[in-house]
């Protein structure tokens, strides 16, 4: 679909244990589209949570700082995740569970 071929990615050994699959559709410079990736995590049902989206910024750790703040809240904190940097999973005030992603 969309003509796009996705990669898995492997996990860092930090998260081996999880039970996490990563299969990512990378950025194609030349196209359209984006970047991202399908993350499968226990006790995250398929299909009823929806899409969730990150949002790319310097350090999730800053931008976190801001959520509990705005009313939201950090489901998961700054968690490393090898060499694709580091991932903040939080939900906002209407209970839509979004991501956060830095290289640092």
């Amino acid at each position: 679909m969309l003509l796009r071929k996705l990669e898995r990615l492997p996990m860092p050994e930090s998260l081996q244990d999880e039970g996490l699959e990563m299969w990512t559709f990378p950025m194609q410079m030349d196209r359209m589209g984006a970047a991202g990736a399908l993350v499968k995590m226990p006790g995250a049902p398929s299909g009823g949570m929806g899409t969730m989206v990150y949002f790319s910024c310097d350090d999730c750790a800053v931008e976190a700082a801001r959520i509990a703040p705005a009313g939201g809240r950090i489901e998961r904190p700054k968690t490393a995740i090898g060499e694709y940097g580091h991932i903040v999973i939080a939900v906002d005030t209407e209970g839509n569970t979004f991501g956060l992603h830095s290289m640092q």
